[in-house]
């Protein structure tokens, strides 16, 4: 079988308000304002397909915010959105690895963010077989294209693969193509599901 996993709030808890109380702090606007205005507008997803760089990308969001925060201060909020690793999902990638499954991460990323989570939690990397990243193929979720290279690239079958993602509309459209989608609703949701189906993967409590 060919496991494909999500990684934010799926392999690794994320938090978007730590990036704009961050922002807040540093740029003085209220943190209200910033909720209010920040959109994942097409500027977030052009970052995402790696068609734009970092810098160009803290610029437009500086001015979307009406911030006027340095690279530095918009990265270091930007990178506060990590929180910290999921030991049991790490732990249940390593076991299916382990009984000859393949697995591997895919992704919503950019290159500001692949600059800080490789260094800091470096067991993500160390417990997939491949980690296919938005920004390096120019597509991101729920592009169906995506999908479709992953399967291909694998050369799995649709029906020979589980994916599992924290948005509906990510697991709606691998489950379109075919895919066995699970949609993420909290942390227990991968452990429960490996535990309900029987795949013989003893979990860490």
């Amino acid at each position: 079988m060919l496991y494909i996993f999500d990684m934010g709030n799926v392999i690794i808890d994320i938090d978007f308000q730590r990036v704009l109380s961050v922002w807040s702090n540093l740029s003085g606007k209220p943190l209200s304002e910033l909720n209010s205005n920040f959109i994942s507008g097409e500027t977030f997803k052009q970052h995402e397909r790696g068609r734009i760089s970092d810098v160009e990308f803290a610029e437009a969001i500086n001015d979307e915010l009406g911030m006027s925060l340095s690279f530095d201060e918009f990265a270091e909020g930007w990178q506060a959105i990590f929180m910290s690793v999921r030991p049991d999902v790490i732990d249940i990638m390593n076991k299916l690895r382990e009984q000859g499954h393949r697995v591997v991460v895919l992704s919503n990323t950019n290159r500001l963010h692949q600059d800080y989570w490789p260094q800091h939690y470096p067991e993500i990397a160390a417990s997939a077989d491949f980690l296919y990243l938005s920004q390096d193929l120019g597509l991101r979720k729920p592009d169906p294209d995506i999908y479709q290279y992953v399967l291909e690239s694998e050369e799995f079958d649709a029906q020979d693969a589980v994916f599992f993602d924290d948005i509906r509309e990510n697991v709606d459209a691998a489950v379109e193509l075919g895919i066995k989608g699970v949609y993420v609703e909290d942390r227990d949701t991968v452990r429960r599901y490996f535990a309900d189906h029987d795949f013989s993967v003893e979990v860490s409590e």
